[in-house]
């Protein structure tokens, strides 16, 4: 016996499916995520996918790259000292050698207390403490 509400044309299992993840993909989208495709060798691989099982994983991996690349536009002597750069992002290493090549050009008095912890972390980091200026 056939149901009245049931709709009599059922899509295939395929067209099913390419709605689905049509569907899935707008809601990412809409969430600001990103899919983002790596090549990597394949115990990182593995470390990776087991890693992203954590509830905190998201949280976890931005403090990470927050340790490898500095958000430029967040420090406004390094946006000046980086001024003829196109990327958004630079290596936390690249940063460290803009802020020694160019500290004729930053003024330690007037670093806001987020700048000057960058260049404390990275002193640490790349200078053994200091800046070679």
């Amino acid at each position: 016996m056939r149901r009245s509400d049931r709709p009599t044309a059922v899509s295939s299992r395929r067209e099913q499916l390419r709605r689905a993840k049509r569907a899935q993909r707008e809601r990412e989208r809409q969430a600001g995520l990103v899919n983002v495709q790596l090549v990597l060798p394949r115990e990182t691989a593995r470390k990776l996918a087991s890693a992203r099982r954590a509830a905190n994983f998201s949280d976890l991996l931005d403090k990470a790259l927050d340790e490898i690349v500095v958000h430029v536009a967040e420090f406004p002597q390094l946006r000046d000292l980086a001024w003829n750069r196109t990327d958004e992002y630079i290596a936390a290493a690249e940063a460290f050698q803009l802020y020694e090549r160019n500290w004729r050009f930053v003024d330690p008095a007037n670093l806001d207390p987020h700048e000057h912890a960058l260049l404390e972390r990275l002193k640490a980091r790349f200078g053994a403490g200091v800046i070679n200026a």
